[in-house]
């Protein structure tokens, strides 16, 4: 995204509305989005499973392995509360901070001991909706 973008540029852009953006954002007024926001698109008008990261497998999370999923995955933890990464973000490779983050979403879900520990499962996957599609808007140059 560029500084001047609007919400219903976005939503034209990716073939969705106004009203659908901020619903799935949590946006209360459609003139006032923030440099810096990130913003869940969609590849269709209506969400449904079929716009969420199926559950890549647990051997699919290895140190040092980068990918979207994982970057995406990232900004669904830091949207649920449960972000261990510094000031700088999340790591662009797979680490013991994205591990220490994911495991707190499995507290929050209510596991513990080996159920927590920071390897995704198949059914904490599902329960986070990792979104194909997350738009990331820059922050404005002063």
């Amino acid at each position: 995204m560029v500084p001047g973008d609007t919400l219903s540029e976005i939503a034209e852009r990716f073939h969705t509305t106004v009203q659908q953006l901020q619903a799935w954002n949590n946006i209360p007024d459609a003139n006032k989005i923030k440099a810096g926001q990130r913003l869940i698109v969609s590849k269709t008008a209506a969400p449904d499973e079929a716009d969420y990261v199926p559950f890549p497998g647990a051997d699919f999370f290895r140190d040092g392995r980068q990918s979207p999923i994982i970057d995406n995955m990232a900004y669904r933890l830091i949207d649920e509360g449960c972000s261990f990464y510094g000031a700088g973000g999340p790591p662009q490779r797979w680490d013991r901070t994205h591990r220490e983050s994911y495991a707190a979403w499995q507290r929050k879900l209510g596991y513990h001991g080996a159920d927590a520990d920071g390897t995704p499962g198949k059914t904490s996957w599902n329960k986070l909706k990792v979104p194909y599609f997350y738009m990331r808007r820059q922050p404005e140059a002063a």
